[in-house]
């Protein structure tokens, strides 16, 4: 998980934004202009679905282009889980011809928004309420929400099941990229992680432990502020690749801050947040071929 400091920063610092430009986006108009448009998009069709696990029912959005069948993508969110921000990613990553599944990870204790509009971690009511939602999932809930996830993908017309799936996270939806990729080597061939928290650490359970069961390629894209929190990290993970003979992307983007990917971030960050976007799609074009 990361850290409570690195959700704090998360939450309240601002680069690009002021509060009220950050409070006009989070209506809905100014968010969806600050996504990016794609050249050549597909027409899409999405919307909210029920995912069925051994533990309930997850709510979740599940989109993908409107003809053919396409690569399964799985997307874990951050603390302020399934928004209309994911949907709208989801959404662009469909136009560029994905089956694209972002699920709820709280579904257990609350269906989605599990976050207010425009979270403030300096309340302490919503920092609370949001790390104890986070502090519900183990590496055991990861194990069984990948399956029903996987599982459902594996069940949609329009995933091509003749290729592999890809599964992203962001920050604390980091380890439960490496946590799938780790259980279901023989269907995930690619796995991104965007300032996930918690990819290394010292317990037995540490999500780059299961490097050497996994069968995918990666990108790592690391925010600066959490390297100079764990600047050994990135070399653990390195290593840890290169012994298990998978090709990984690991990068620091530089001047980048805990968060800085998600739009509706306050911290977000849009010209290396497209850097990593568009090294995902090269990512997923190598290997779900």
């Amino acid at each position: 998980m990361c850290e409570r400091d690195d959700f704090q920063e998360f939450a309240t610092r601002s680069l690009d934004l002021t509060r009220r430009e950050f409070g006009a986006m989070a209506l809905g108009a100014g968010l969806a202009a600050a996504i990016p448009k794609i050249a050549n998009a597909v027409e899409t069709s999405g919307g909210p679905v029920d995912v069925k696990t051994p533990d309930g029912v997850a709510d979740a959005y599940f989109v993908h282009p409107q003809q053919g069948q396409h690569p399964g993508v799985l997307i874990w969110p951050d603390i302020f889980g399934l928004r209309p921000t994911f949907q709208q990613m989801a959404t662009r990553l469909a136009e560029s011809g994905y089956a694209v599944l972002v699920i709820n990870p709280f579904y257990r204790k609350q269906k989605a928004p599990t976050a207010p509009p425009n979270p403030d971690f300096n309340d302490s009511a919503t920092r609370d309420a949001l790390l104890g939602l986070a502090g519900s999932l183990t590496p055991e809930t990861a194990a069984t929400d990948a399956k029903a996830f996987v599982a459902f993908l594996d069940g949609q017309r329009s995933v091509d099941h003749k290729r592999r799936l890809a599964t992203t996270g962001y920050c604390m939806g980091g380890p439960f990229v490496l946590r799938a990729a780790g259980a279901f080597p023989d269907r995930i061939g690619a796995g991104a992680t965007f300032h996930g928290g918690g990819l290394v650490t010292d317990k037995p359970d540490s999500p780059h432990l299961l490097i050497p069961s996994m069968n995918a390629h990666f990108l790592i894209a690391i925010a600066e502020s959490d390297d100079k929190k764990e600047p050994q990290d990135k070399g653990v993970l390195r290593t840890a690749f290169t012994n298990a003979h998978l090709p990984a992307e690991i990068e620091v983007y530089a001047g980048t801050q805990h968060g800085w990917c998600p739009p509706d971030s306050r911290v977000y960050d849009r010209a290396p947040a497209e850097k990593a976007w568009s090294r995902m799609l090269a990512l997923f074009s190598e290997s779900l071929a």
